[in-house]
């Protein structure tokens, strides 16, 4: 399958309120609508995660990120403009996503991607994607496809095949998380 049908048929599954495993700048990831409750709770089932623990979503562009928290500060414009590698940032007042993968204080974790795949993906999706690492709560995260667990594979409505056969090991994203009063903590370096 080439990469654009993959891409409609995993927007067609996310649309449909299922699951997918897809490749993204980062490592492989659960997937779903981010603002589908009734998604993001089987994220939380499959993961066997407690659900007070947030969900990062990816998007394609910073316009987006206006649209799904009440204010970005100055600084992660600045941020976002200058990472060289991926990176996550966690704003305060998510808005506009599933209440369930937001955390216990009302907040987000949100990375653009410019890796080709995932950033087409959200492209194509207009919303924002749940981006989880592939993986059961606790268990290592896997580095590439093939050290995705059978029940992983067997609990998503659709696996992505794009990428399925590279062995990278890519690294998780830092995650910088934004509070109030432009006060910048590193949670993942």
């Amino acid at each position: 399958m080439d990469n654009d049908n993959d891409i409609k048929e995993a927007c067609k599954i996310m649309q449909e309120g299922g699951l997918i495993l897809y490749p993204t700048d980062t490592i492989w990831g659960i997937g779903c609508d981010a603002t589908n409750e009734l998604a993001v709770k089987r994220v939380y089932e499959i993961k066997k995660r407690i659900d007070s623990k947030a969900l990062i979503v990816l998007v394609d562009s910073p316009a987006k990120i206006d649209f799904y928290t009440d204010h970005v500060p100055d600084i992660a414009w600045d941020l976002v403009e200058v990472a060289d590698k991926p990176l996550t940032i966690v704003y305060p007042n998510a808005r506009n996503l599933a209440h369930n993968l937001l955390a216990e204080d009302g907040s987000v974790g949100i990375r653009i991607t410019k890796e080709p795949f995932s950033h087409k993906l959200c492209e194509r999706f207009r919303k924002a994607i749940v981006s989880t690492s592939a993986n059961i709560s606790g268990a290592p995260s896997p580095r590439n496809f093939s050290e995705i667990s059978q029940e992983i594979k067997d609990a998503v409505d659709y696996i992505v095949e794009y990428r399925q056969n590279e062995m990278t090991h890519p690294s998780p994203s830092s995650v910088i998380k934004l509070e109030e009063g432009g006060i910048v903590k590193i949670l993942r370096p």
